[in-house]
């Protein structure tokens, strides 16, 4: 999975009216939040550690309130073109920036996609086919004249077809606004100029075969802001699109075998099924969130950056089968720690359900279809005090005991 995304952020966004005439497109209200808040967090959840936002017109406002913030797990930049430079050309102007391989979104689009399995698909093509050098999701709508066709035969995209209104309904795929795309593609942009992304870079590479195309599961929720119409609809149909259940995991012990205050790397060992059945966790369409006492911190046994080492470690090879972790939320305190910094009793701290508690606030969960595995009583008594079910975790496969829950809630 690759650890940096890069979000266009430049649009005029002219279509809506007064509502963009001071206000960046990224930047208008969906249910009370930046619609930009949204896309951070659905990307952040795939463990992307660094967020780079593409800034044009009042790009100010987003520097503003996002620059150097730490913001769901990921750390977010902001650069802010000196001139309308077009898609292609914001991406030109950021070069210094860019990893070798990166993700890319509009800032105005979302959809219900796994980008782990986009991100694991790029990595697979890349290796076969090296000559690639973009990946495109594609999305099957019921009426593409308002965006435009994508056509692909197999892997590869081999036309984009005009947007064409006059022609009335067509169904078929378009450009969900999310790519993969490798640096040096990048570098063969002109600099200072005003370039396209889709008309003066993608279209040449699609005749040359390099561009890939993913399909999107059909059905997933896919909206765009970008008119009056969608983004009225969007303040209905966004937060109940996003809303699922969760499966919250302890971590010592359920996901990781425990050899006390385990924080180094090289222990982390798997307990049997645990990998698999946080992607079954993900296959089914829930969220995966991490709850864990860390108080070997408070006892001054590791440091805040070892737990981050060691969480880092898990979604790295959580992606080597496509699977990762939405979020995991970790409590350093202890009521008898050794460093005072550290000696509370945190109501973030299980038996207590406080971090449960911060990430159905974080996410939209359905907590009456949620539930809790742990191998410790606590677990338990974090879940039920949180409004959620909680499932004790003897031991053996933890994919088989996930999958016999699974099946009880449908």
């Amino acid at each position: 999975m690759s650890n940096q995304a890069i979000i266009l952020c430049g649009g005029l966004g002219t279509r809506l009216g007064a509502l963009t005439r001071t206000t960046p497109k990224p930047m208008l209200p969906v249910n009370g939040k930046p619609f930009l808040d949204t896309l951070i967090q659905e990307v952040a959840r795939y463990g992307v550690s660094e967020i780079l936002l593409l800034a044009g017109r009042f790009g100010e406002q987003i520097r503003d309130c996002y620059d150097g913030r730490d913001l769901f797990g990921a750390r977010l930049r902001v650069l802010v073109e000196p001139a309308p430079l077009g898609t292609g050309g914001a991406l030109r102007f950021a070069l210094p920036d860019l990893a070798e391989s990166f993700l890319l979104l509009n800032g105005d689009t979302w959809i219900d996609a796994d980008l782990t399995r986009f991100s694991f698909e790029w990595e697979k093509i890349r290796q076969a086919e090296p000559d690639v050098g973009v990946q495109i999701l594609l999305q099957f709508v019921d009426d593409m004249s308002r965006f435009g066709g994508v056509e692909f035969e197999g892997r590869r995209v081999v036309a984009f077809r005009e947007k064409d209104a006059q022609s009335g309904a067509q169904p078929g795929y378009i450009n969900a606004g999310v790519y993969c795309i490798s640096r040096d593609i990048v570098e063969a942009i002109p600099a200072n100029k005003a370039v396209s992304l889709e008309t003066d870079i993608l279209a040449p590479l699609v005749a040359a075969g390099r561009v890939a195309a993913d399909l999107a599961p059909k059905g997933r929720y896919f909206i765009d802001i970008g008119v009056p119409e969608s983004y009225s609809r969007a303040q209905q149909e966004l937060e109940e699109a996003r809303r699922r259940p969760a499966l919250f995991l302890d971590r010592d012990g359920t996901l990781n075998y425990d050899s006390g205050y385990t924080h180094q790397v090289t222990d982390l060992k798997w307990i049997d099924g645990a990998r698999e059945a946080i992607k079954l966790a993900n296959e089914t369409g829930y969220y995966v969130f991490v709850v864990t006492n860390q108080a070997g911190v408070a006892r001054g046994l590791y440091s805040e950056e070892a737990v981050l080492d060691f969480h880092r470690a898990m979604q790295s090879s959580l992606f080597e089968i496509g699977a990762h972790i939405d979020a995991i939320e970790w409590c350093p305190y202890h009521p008898q720690a050794d460093l005072a910094e550290y000696r509370q009793n945190s109501p973030r701290r299980k038996p207590a359900p406080g971090m449960l508690l911060d990430l159905v606030e974080a996410f939209p969960v359905k907590k009456e279809a949620s539930l809790m595995v742990g191998n410790a009583q606590s677990d338990v008594i974090a879940a039920e005090a949180a409004g959620i079910r909680g499932i004790h975790y003897p031991g053996g496969s933890l994919l088989e005991l996930v999958a016999r829950q699974f099946k009880k809630q449908d």
